[in-house]
């Protein structure tokens, strides 16, 4: 199994070398010493979103105080950090907690079978040459939890709508997430005239990037999105590294920055005027007076119906005001030969047109789990506190905030497996299913209240969320903390059926 440990059977599984795969790893490390594991990624390299976007000015959208890892501090002053940084740092993780000898590169796990008789998932792995392809070769491992930490949308398959008449257009079309590397440079780039198809954090990232290497960009958006211009540098972070120890400051700050980050979606649902008039005060700050904020930076919608995105040191309209950089408002009727011509009846020339439009949602990497012989549909499952699935055993699955960092969620379910795994060695059980005793409960999509055209293309796909605990899936990190970490939290809470099997499974390592 690549350069891993060759096992046949561990502990537990985990799939997905990325931010959430790794951080189990060491949450596993840290809460289960005695539990073997290993990690199986697709990739030839950990991690995930941060080694696959390569695309010029790739970062976070999200402060790293608390995109880091709730047991490891983010050491810079910077809050936000660009793609090699964070890759760098979950790499510094990893080999920390000796996690680079537990990781399978190139197997992507295609198959998940459960069999209750021994209490065992028994994963199917594909093997993958250099490029991503099938080798044709297959191999197996089982295990006693599987732990889905694959991200929520497809590595192989971005969202990319046909234009009309793009096979007329003579230049070159590229997706973000298929970012080539002969347009990294400023002799790639330099004096190309480039437009952007979409608004959301890729394209307001991508802009400013490209403009520093030279290129004229264009971001064509069909509507606009709220962009929040803020320093890269919060001086209260760096008052607060200077006079506290390291690992106090950092937890101090990840405390401050997730409150900060609640408080303002809260209030953008119960006072969204209030926060409109704030987030317009800063842009009216950064573009200054000579460029109009509507049509362009002026959302029809409320801060937060859609991902509010970051614009660190106000690159982007730093980016407008230097000359380098336009925002047009309109609908594309066509591609030509040397461009896009709009509804409006104008024409943007390009010599590149970059389709920054977005992420394919994907449950469970693609798998679909088989319980005892029966394929679940996980459409039609209830979540368990947002990372297990009603009738599903052994299975957890991490899947971070829509709303707040990741990773903020992702330490929290770790935290939590980590005690349930515990629970279970302590009274001898071997399997742990959540049990719906209420088939009639109504039936909420997973993501609710989010109406981004990302999250809306297939979250049909994914579990039910109902009106009760535990079968929601909460968008808030301080709940999160009180129903997963509060000290009055019993995992055996009379949902979770914990039994043993007819027959044990007997690990055998190769």
């Amino acid at each position: 199994m690549g350069n891993g440990t060759v096992l046949q059977h561990v502990d537990v599984l985990i799939v997905g070398a990325g931010l959430s795969g790794i951080g189990m790893a060491c949450h596993l490390t840290r809460e289960c010493p005695g539990k073997t594991y290993a990690i199986v990624e697709a990739r030839h390299d950990l991690g995930g979103t941060w080694d696959l976007f390569k695309y010029p000015g790739i970062r976070s959208d999200s402060d790293m105080y608390t995109l880091g890892y709730d047991f490891k501090p983010w050491k810079s002053d910077l809050s936000i950090a660009d793609g090699p940084s964070i890759k760098a740092y979950v790499t510094e993780t990893a080999e920390e907690y000796d996690v680079m000898r537990h990781i399978s590169f190139a197997r992507k796990v295609i198959g998940a079978s459960w069999d209750s008789d021994t209490s065992t998932w028994t994963a199917t792995l594909d093997h993958l040459d250099g490029d991503g392809t099938s080798t044709g070769e297959t191999s197996t491992i089982t295990c006693n939890w599987l732990q889905m930490c694959s991200g929520y949308y497809s590595y192989t398959n971005p969202h990319r709508p046909d234009f009309p008449g793009e096979d007329d257009f003579r230049g070159r079309i590229e997706h973000p997430q298929q970012w080539p590397d002969d347009l990294q440079s400023r002799a790639d780039l330099e004096g190309k005239k480039i437009v952007i198809i979409g608004s959301g954090a890729t394209a307001v990232t991508l802009l400013p990037s490209l403009a520093e290497q030279g290129a004229h960009v264009t971001m064509l958006q069909r509507s606009p999105t709220w962009i929040f211009p803020a320093p890269n540098k919060n001086p209260i972070v760096s008052g607060l590294r200077k006079v506290l120890p390291e690992t106090v400051a950092y937890k101090a700050i990840r405390k401050l920055n997730s409150a900060r980050t609640e408080m303002i979606y809260n209030q953008s649902r119960k006072n969204p005027e209030k926060v409109k008039a704030a987030i317009n005060k800063e842009i009216k700050k950064a573009l200054g007076d000579e460029f109009p904020m509507d049509p362009h930076f002026a959302p029809s919608y409320n801060p937060w119906d859609q991902r509010l995105c970051l614009s660190p040191d106000a690159d982007i309209f730093e980016a407008i005001k230097a000359g380098n950089a336009t925002v047009v408002t309109d609908h594309i009727d066509t591609f030509t030969e040397t461009g896009i011509r709009l509804v409006s009846g104008d024409h943007l020339d390009a010599d590149i047109i970059v389709t920054a439009t977005g992420l394919e949602l994907l449950a469970l990497g693609g798998v679909t789990p088989n319980v005892d012989g029966e394929q679940i549909d996980l459409a039609d499952t209830f979540t368990y506190k947002g990372f297990m699935y009603s009738g599903v055993p052994n299975l957890g699955t991490t899947f971070g905030y829509i709303n707040a960092s990741w990773t903020l969620r992702a330490d929290l379910i770790a935290h939590y497996i980590c005690r349930l795994l515990n629970k279970m060695t302590e009274n001898g059980s071997t399997r742990a299913v959540p049990v719906v005793t209420d088939p009639d409960m109504p039936r909420r999509p997973y993501v609710d209240d989010f109406p981004a055209g990302y999250m809306q293309r297939n979250i049909n796909s994914y579990p039910k969320q109902s009106d009760r605990d535990p079968w929601t899936a909460s968008q808030s990190y301080k709940y999160d903390r009180k129903v997963l970490l509060g000290p009055d939290v019993d995992v055996d809470d009379g949902v979770m059926e914990f039994s043993t099997p007819v027959a044990a499974a007997t690990p055998v390592n190769a």
